[in-house]
């Protein structure tokens, strides 16, 4: 019976159906089949309100917000053109400063796609302009692009923690070293790729300066939000609210980019993104209600206790299976549907949840830009519509390596994880 409810969301995937009412479906099909007497339907508005029930998850539509806000604001251009100005000189100099506004602008929206949009559609025609080879300007962009998970604030590290009750502060501290070490070895693979090219002049002094003022109060936003999270000035529920409102702050009075006829087009956004969330977050949770009559959680978690396999088997095996599940389905929708399972798992193995996080992210960066759904791979399709496929999914294959060796690295070195955590409470 199992193998029939999971083979009826497999089906509807196949078809076409839209994550949220496959699983949707699925767990009302599971709840018919599996439930006695007439009580299923009632069920559905009880599991709706309890998934969406959770103060946590205010911070998700206010970081989409504040994310929507900057990226019609222009604020990650004047980040582009100061990472442009101050790295240029250096080999592959534009593609670091791709890199380092990637990462930036990370650190302030939170969001892959809005990295990958903004930086995108201003790097990739300056890039090509210089001679940089086509898939390597195009995966720099996705890669650079996938930063959003790792580098807090971090909307997939809200609902892992929404969904586990890890601390929201905790899973944001997690990230961040990791998340500087991915940016390095990012670095060096666009370094490395573009060492034949001429290096282009050093910017003058007053250049860089005139373009480190014009970013100012963009750079400010991470360290307000971030920085009150970690010194305990407000939650990161209340952070996102102080970004959003200074986000509008610096887009309304300082740059001046927006105006009030640009707020309808923001708003009308950030509800339609933050509806797809929590429709998926419905859909898994009837999902996972199914999963719990049957008891296949338990049922794993003993089955993991009684086999005599090193714990590191069972690790290698879940990253199979979000490997797998990457190549086929979105971020939200893999954690929906993997954590309540995988988070009883690991904690029998031993494994420390706050550093799985991080694991955890990696994987859905990875999922960002694995064909042939990674999502980054069609934003830039259509950032660049003169691009092939081809050239994309060819320029992301050495980040997707360097993912790979840095679960690999972190797992021989959990400490660059979880040491900052264990520092700053």
């Amino acid at each position: 019976m199992i193998a029939v409810f999971t083979l009826a969301l497999l089906a509807f995937l196949a078809i076409g159906v839209p994550v949220a009412f496959s699983l949707g479906t699925s767990g009302l099909l599971g709840m018919l089949l599996f439930m006695p007497g007439d009580g299923a339907l009632d069920q559905i508005p009880i599991l709706a309100y309890k998934a969406l029930d959770d103060f946590v998850l205010c911070a998700v539509p206010l970081y989409i917000l504040m994310s929507a806000i900057l990226l019609k604001g222009k604020v990650g251009e004047d980040l582009f053109d100061l990472g442009n100005k101050w790295l240029r000189h250096l080999p592959g100099g534009l593609g670091i400063a791709t890199i380092v506004a990637c990462g930036i602008f990370a650190a302030i929206t939170g969001s892959s796609v809005a990295c990958a949009v903004t930086v995108g559609a201003i790097a990739i025609p300056e890039m090509l302009k210089r001679g940089y080879d086509r898939s390597v300007v195009l995966g720099a962009v996705a890669g650079g692009g996938t930063l959003g998970i790792l580098i807090p604030p971090s909307i997939p590290m809200i609902l892992y923690g929404s969904i586990t009750g890890e601390s929201i502060g905790q899973l944001f501290m997690s990230g961040v070293l990791p998340g500087v070490l991915m940016t390095l070895f990012f670095i060096f693979i666009v370094v490395h790729r573009s060492r034949h090219l001429k290096l282009e002049a050093k910017a003058p002094l007053a250049e860089r300066l005139t373009a480190l003022k014009g970013s100012f109060w963009g750079l400010l936003l991470p360290i307000i939000v971030v920085g009150g999270i970690y010194t305990g000035a407000f939650t990161p529920t209340e952070a996102a609210a102080v970004g959003t409102v200074y986000a509008l702050f610096i887009t309304f009075v300082i740059y001046r980019t927006l105006s009030i006829k640009d707020l309808p087009g923001i708003l009308l956004e950030t509800v339609g993104t933050t509806a797809m969330i929590f429709a998926i977050m419905i859909g898994a949770s009837l999902f996972g209600f199914v999963l719990t009559i049957l008891q296949v959680p338990q049922a794993l978690t003993m089955m993991v206790a009684e086999v005599e396999v090193s714990r590191w088997v069972f690790f290698i095996l879940i990253n199979l299976l979000l490997l797998f599940l990457g190549c086929i389905l979105e971020t939200v929708s893999i954690i929906f549907i993997t954590v309540p399972i995988l988070y009883p798992i690991i904690k029998q193995l031993g494994f420390d949840p706050i550093w799985f996080n991080v694991v955890m992210q990696i994987n859905m960066e990875m999922a960002l830009i694995t064909p042939p759904v990674g999502m980054n791979l069609f934003v830039l399709k259509g950032v660049s519509p003169d691009s092939r496929m081809e050239d994309i999914i060819r320029g992301v294959v050495p980040y997707i390596g360097v993912m790979a060796l840095e679960i690999l690295l972190i797992s021989v070195v959990p400490e660059i994880a979880t040491w900052l955590p264990s520092v700053v409470k």
